[in-house]
């Protein structure tokens, strides 16, 4: 019988500090859910969509906040090319259902580049939604970002960042806070 290569388990480790704890996240998720339920007070029904997969525990604690009627649905994007952070964005699974005339807010995990968030935005503008906003938990700190983001967590070093849904090589991703992975190639 042939044995299973060793599949070395990254661990606590592997992280360089804590940029954002679990007790500021719990806070801000919360100041961002009030905000956005104030701005939609007027608002029979807004469709949130996450981004899938970094998205989904960032989303699921929102919009447990978020007291204005809403319902929730998921995309999945993929960047492919030489380099992810320079490749063409594709979707890998759309929404179930049409958004014309209706009330959006992409829920993003982390605009790196500013590239997945854009072309989101652009292509749910061209299915003509009443309205269309962003909100998303962390921002790297960076020039020439033209992705718009509205409702925002928190900004961050450029630094490669894991926990609270953001991973790498799917590792990382149920860490209760985003925290500096150490010795990552390519990160800054």
């Amino acid at each position: 019988m042939k044995s299973m290569p060793e599949r070395k388990q990254k661990g606590p480790s592997d992280i360089s500090h804590v940029l954002v704890s679990a007790d500021q996240i719990r806070q801000r998720v919360g100041d961002l859910a009030r905000q956005i339920s104030r701005d939609y007070e007027k608002t029979e029904d807004i469709l949130i969509i996450g981004i899938l997969r970094g998205a989904f525990i960032f989303m699921a604690d929102l919009t447990r906040q978020i007291t204005v009627p809403h319902s929730v649905d998921f995309m999945a994007v993929s960047s492919y090319g030489k380099d992810a952070f320079h490749g063409e964005v594709r979707i890998l699974m759309d929404l179930r259902e049409p958004v014309e005339g209706r009330h959006i807010l992409i829920v993003e995990d982390i605009v790196d580049s500013g590239r997945t968030l854009d072309y989101l935005y652009r292509l749910l503008q061209t299915r003509q939604a009443a309205s269309l906003r962003t909100c998303a938990m962390v921002r790297k700190k960076r020039p020439s970002l033209e992705a718009p983001v509205d409702y925002l967590g928190f900004e961050i070093p450029d630094v490669w960042v894991v926990g609270y849904g953001l991973d790498y090589a799917d590792h990382f991703r149920t860490l209760p806070y985003i925290a500096e992975l150490k010795g990552v190639p390519g990160a800054k």
